[in-house]
């Protein structure tokens, strides 16, 4: 375990109480509120400027660090939205991009190397076929994409609620099973910014400059308070690097080892263990993990088959294109309740002239 994921565990240990590590850090997060508050009035007042897309824009974020399940969420409102014949387009950072182009605007591609544009991105073109763009300031990614797929109708930003320099028509908040933890902002909590928010809807007029929530939605097994909830589920089948399907059943029985450098890698092996697999080695990994500590040659040596989740397959199958069947990525079946839907369709309704047919 390196020192960044003993960090990282630590600090998450202490942000589900107020116990005397996150007391101590306590000063710091007051400093960190001050900020938040300082750099919102600034834009409120037009003191930094904002920029506004030809597009709506729709924010799905979280207010808590580290994952809570934004990408599925957003490849779920992405196929929703081409199913009903709108043409979305997708931007987002590319968090964990590597090499002399981590600040450069690029157009994500279904072979790019996960590395050039960060897993999420290129999980997301892969699996929904929208045009995504990753650059270090949005708005970058925002006008390439525009520029690029005029066609396009509404942008959907995988994070950044608290990227007020683009403008949003709509902000959706997600929370997993921790919820706000100990309530406290960062790093005595987990929480990027106060919460509940000091602002609603009902209170704004115009586009939106600063973060406030329209919808919430929880995204683990459990909802840590009232909101919109959904249901994660594994796939029947898994997957292979050239696209056979692999019937979770037919692995009943075997000795498997299941890796996963997710935000919450003993969900996923969790539910593995729920479909009645037998895992023989699990392999927790942080979040965006290059996965070179993976260890697959020893799973092959043993004849073991290796089970990871679609977001670490995009840097795994790239990584051992002959593995064929020893390499499976097992999908997320991820789905809002329907009032989510609902509501999502009315906001959004309001937001773009109905298509002709």
């Amino acid at each position: 375990m390196t020192v960044q994921t003993t960090l990282e565990t630590t600090l998450q240990n202490a942000w589900t109480r107020r116990g005397p590590l996150a007391c101590l850090l306590w000063p710091l997060a007051q400093l960190h509120a001050g900020a938040v508050v300082l750099r919102r009035w600034l834009y409120q007042q037009g003191i930094l400027k904002s920029w506004r897309a030809d597009v709506p824009v729709i924010v799905i974020g979280n207010v808590v660090a580290g994952g809570a399940g934004k990408t599925p969420l957003v490849m779920a409102l992405v196929k929703h939205l081409q199913a009903t014949g709108r043409q979305p387009g997708v931007v987002s950072r590319g968090y964990g991009r590597q090499g002399d182009n981590t600040d450069s605007c690029l157009e994500v591609l279904p072979q790019l190397p996960a590395s050039l544009c960060g897993d999420e991105p290129l999980l997301i073109r892969q699996r929904t076929g929208a045009p995504v763009f990753v650059a270090r300031r949005r708005i970058d990614a925002v006008r390439a994409l525009l520029a690029a797929h005029p066609q396009t109708d509404l942008i959907i930003c995988d994070d950044g609620l608290q990227h007020h320099a683009l403008q949003r028509d709509l902000n959706i908040a997600v929370f997993d099973e921790r919820g706000v933890g100990n309530g406290w902002l960062l790093p005595a909590g987990p929480l990027r910014e106060a919460w509940p928010p000091t602002d609603s809807p009902k209170q704004r007029s115009g586009p939106q400059s600063v973060a406030s929530i329209d919808l919430l939605l929880h995204t683990g097994q459990t909802a840590a308070f009232a909101g919109f909830q959904s249901r994660r589920a594994l796939a029947d089948n898994a997957i292979a690097a050239d696209g056979t399907l692999v019937p979770l059943d037919i692995l009943k029985g075997e000795a498997l080892v299941a890796v996963a450098a997710i935000a919450s890698p003993e969900a996923f092996f969790s539910m593995l263990h729920q479909r009645g697999l037998t895992l023989a080695h699990c392999i927790p990994l942080p979040d965006h993990d290059n996965l070179d500590a993976a260890p697959l040659w020893q799973a092959g040596q043993q004849g073991m088959r290796v089970l990871c989740t679609e977001k670490d397959a995009v840097k795994l199958f790239a990584r051992y294109p002959d593995a064929g069947q020893q390499l499976l990525a097992v999908p997320l079946v991820f789905t809002p309740e329907p009032g989510f839907m609902q509501a999502f369709d009315a906001r959004l309704n309001a937001l773009l002239p109905p298509l002709s047919h």
